[in-house]
């Protein structure tokens, strides 16, 4: 595998992820901010931000499986969460942990979460950048 997750001395340990990664893979993928369609275009899950949230993870690891990667390959992730407030952290790890079980990883690369007032559209609660490496 092209990415090394790890924890570096001086800076907390987070159960949803890790601090850094290293990368040593050739070619690396960015994926655009994935929400929760479907391959029609249909918004999964309206007003359920566990279900958005494992569906956008869904989306990227299909992004990646079509490259011949994994969600194992990701360096970094962005999450865009609509009127983010600490009470829907339930509801967010609910959705990483679904995802998880379903595309077979415990990978926690390194992500950051931003609190947004609006995405695309109303419907969308959660959207996901991702950037891999792949050997």
């Amino acid at each position: 595998m092209a990415i090394e997750l790890t924890n570096v001395d001086g800076l907390p340990k987070i159960d949803l992820y890790h601090q850094v990664s290293v990368a040593t893979g050739s070619r690396l993928v960015h994926i655009a901010g994935q929400v929760s369609w479907d391959a029609e275009g249909t918004t999964i899950g309206a007003g359920d931000l566990a279900a958005q949230t494992e569906r956008c993870y869904l989306n990227i690891g299909a992004a990646l499986a079509q490259l011949g990667g994994s969600f194992d390959d990701i360096a970094n992730l962005t999450a865009y969460v609509v009127d983010w407030t600490p009470d829907k952290m339930p509801q967010l790890t609910e959705g990483i942990a679904r995802a998880a079980a379903k595309l077979g990883t415990t990978a926690t690369p390194p992500a950051t979460l931003l609190g947004v007032a609006a995405l695309d559209i109303p419907d969308h609660l959660i959207e996901i950048t991702a950037t891999a490496v792949l050997d």
